[in-house]
This record gives C-alpha cells, sequence and structure tokens, in this order.
C-alpha cells in the first residue's frame, strides 16, 4: 500500500497531537515525548516534530510504499525534499532518531 506522507513542523507537540487527532480521527501511532508525532491512515502518513522556530512549515514530503526498498530522499526543482520509504524503513529510521519503537 501506498501512503502519501506529509511531515510538518509545529510549535507545540502535546497541542498539535489533539489538533491533529481530532482532524485525521485517531490517535498517533508513535509519540516521542516533546520531540515528535506520527500517524498512519489507509492514504496518509502524518508526521510533526516540535520545532516552535519553525512551526507551521513544512518539514518534507513523499511517499510510504510496501515496494520501497529502505530509505531515499531528494529535493524536487523547486528545493522540496522528499522522501521514499517502507514502513520498515521507517519505522527502523524513528528507532535510529528517537530511540522510539512503532508499536
Amino acid at each position: 500500500m501506498d501512503r502519501f506522507h506529509i511531515a510538518l513542523a509545529v510549535k507545540d507537540l502535546t497541542e498539535s497531537i489533539a489538533d491533529y487527532s481530532m482532524r485525521l480521527g485517531g490517535k498517533p501511532n508513535v509519540v516521542v515525548g516533546g520531540k515528535y508525532a506520527m500517524w498512519r491512515t489507509a492514504s496518509l502518513n502524518f508526521s510533526i516534530n516540535q520545532l516552535p522556530e519553525q512551526a507551521g512549515q513544512l518539514r518534507h514530503l513523499g511517499f510510504e510504499s510496501d515496494a520501497a526498498t529502505g530509505f531515499s530522499c531528494e529535493t524536487d526543482v523547486n528545493g522540496i525534499e522528499w522522501e521514499l520509504f517502507s514502513p520498515v524503513a521507517q519505522d527502523t529510521k524513528i528507532f535510529e532518531i528517537y530511540g522510539a519503537s512503532v508499536e
């Protein structure tokens, strides 16, 4: 399955988790207190990072795909970073960066 990936910077993780949980109809799959949260829905992989100085800014876009091998990143002609990764590769990256396992 392919999911469109959007990553945003937010001012306050706790407030943002409450807001986006309401908008997405469920709680995040991963929460790293004060740093990161990620939701996986049927069609969307949505993540937020607490970066107050960049709040509201797009961090990057991409696709989560079962067919992807590993984790790759490239920049488009407009300077936007695009990632392509499998669910397992993203879960591994989350663990490497934050030390949190995905349930």
